[in-house]
């Protein structure tokens, strides 16, 4: 987006979803968005639009060439009391889909343009009425799909991320500036910045920055939901499980080994949290090449998840088989609940021995060890409480969480460059070359927000994934 056709140019765009519905919101921003509206609209109570004050909702006519188009509520916002930080109108008018187009039409004919995606948010951000960290926000909040990731999107949105991160930066800056001006005074060797508080200082940041990268793991599945894997040998009701995890026959289940022989995938929330459970071919050697390909996307599932549910069944497993089978698919990282399905057929009684050898055995590898029947649904409810509490085991101590991508690899390249600085203070760098590695922490914190010359490349990609309107 060119910033000069955006400090000098007003907008428009629809900003309910397109098609027909009881209403549709155009809205207006720029520095003519008053006066070209007026061209349009008049009020029903007979004043000029533009003697309203600020947060007004005014009845009126929209009229094209004296022609009646719609009675419309507009709404009146003055700069720099808005969204955009500019003047703006917002149209309500029937949703009919011929009159949204009269209106932006005849809008549009008065040098106006149409509004590409973000440009009202980037607007605010140019207009400091968002900082960079907050206008991401809006768009997770708008694509928020449960409580949790609303709840996230809006603490960010409100500036809770960004009051974290500038305090941090503000420190940082105290200190590199201390150290700038020892470089004014080279040749009398004085030492403003005092050393071992600047490196209590790093320590302090370092901490902090460590907690809100670890706190990535949490925030990126609530925002995106949390892959949760079934996987097991055939016959093992890994189906049957899906089904009663979703309340409907959403699998086929069959006792003919082999039936489930591609991935089926379905969401559901959970306590505020979207889990996106997947439900995948038995994993055995088999000569079948269809269903041995149905295996290998199970695998490959299991690697990108973050929670399997590893199903057995007691009358065909053994210790050293399930172990070997845990042991084959964990990776650091990887919650994994070894459940034990069937136990109906026990009248519900487990094996003391045989739990406590797998027990033993995969101390470090099974977060939980679970005994269930498809065919209770108090167990199935048990099951989804054990997965809300090993997702609420990601958090940390964060009062913040961290949800966004460019956020989380920007705050483990701070951690770098603050490691730089500790090692340079280490080997009694000099105050330059401090100052180098300083500038280099604050330019990374400072991205997050947007406290520095943002390159027009990332502002473009950043509000190029809103949708128009927004």
């Amino acid at each position: 987006m060119d910033p000069l056709r955006i400090a000098e140019s007003t907008i428009v765009a629809l900003s309910t979803p397109p098609g027909a519905g009881a209403i549709a919101v155009i809205r207006v921003s720029g520095a003519d968005a008053i006066k070209k509206t007026t061209l349009f609209f008049s009020a029903k109570n007979g004043k000029a639009l533009d003697t309203f004050p600020s947060h007004k909702a005014i009845f009126g006519d929209f009229k094209v060439a004296h022609q009646l188009i719609d009675e419309v509520l507009l709404t009146l916002f003055r700069a720099p009391h808005s969204y955009t930080g500019e003047e703006v109108v917002e149209i309500s008018c029937h949703g009919s889909h011929f009159i949204q187009q009269q209106i932006l039409q005849a809008l549009l004919s008065e040098k106006i343009y149409m509004a590409q995606p973000g440009e009202f948010t980037l607007r605010a951000y140019l207009n400091k009425k968002l900082d960079l960290s907050q206008a991401e926000a809006v768009a997770d909040l708008i694509a928020s799909e449960n409580e949790a990731a609303h709840q996230m999107a809006l603490q960010q949105m409100r500036g809770g991320f960004s009051e974290a991160i500038e305090s941090l930066r503000q420190k940082l800056i105290e200190f590199t500036a201390l150290i700038e001006l020892e470089l004014d005074f080279g040749e009398e060797d004085v030492e403003f910045a005092n050393r071992p508080e600047l490196q209590n200082l790093l320590e302090d940041l370092s901490q902090r920055l460590t907690l809100l990268v670890e706190s990535f793991a949490f925030g990126n599945v609530i925002k995106d939901g949390v892959g949760v894997v079934i996987a097991g040998k055939p016959n093992a009701g890994k189906s049957s499980l899906l089904n009663a995890l979703l309340n409907e026959d959403r699998a086929i289940v069959s006792n003919i080994p082999g039936t489930t022989r591609d991935t089926i995938e379905d969401n559901i929330v959970i306590e505020g949290i979207k889990f996106r459970f997947i439900d995948t071919a038995g994993l055995r050697e088999t000569s079948d090449s269809i269903e041995a390909i149905g295996v290998q996307k199970a695998k490959d599932k299991v690697a990108q998840a973050t929670v399997l549910l590893y199903l057995f069944d007691r009358t065909d497993s053994t210790v050293e088989a399930l172990v070997l089978a845990i042991k084959s698919l964990y990776r650091q990282g990887l919650i994994v609940l070894l459940v034990e399905n069937k136990i109906d057929q026990f009248d519900g009684k487990v094996d003391e021995k045989f739990n406590a050898e797998l027990h033993a055995l995969l101390k470090k590898e099974v977060a939980q060890f679970i005994s269930l029947s498809t065919l209770q649904p108090d167990s199935v409810q048990a099951l989804k409480k054990s997965l809300v509490a090993e997702v609420e085991k990601l958090k940390n101590n964060s009062s913040v969480i961290v949800s966004n991508m460019r956020h989380f690899e920007a705050l483990k390249a701070a951690l770098l460059s603050i490691c730089d600085v500790q090692e340079g203070l280490k080997s009694y760098l000099s105050g330059d070359l401090l100052s180098i590695h300083l500038k280099e922490t604050i330019a990374h914190i400072g991205s997050i927000t947007g406290k520095i010359d943002v390159d027009q490349d990332i502002l473009g990609t950043i509000f190029g994934k809103f949708c128009i309107g927004k």
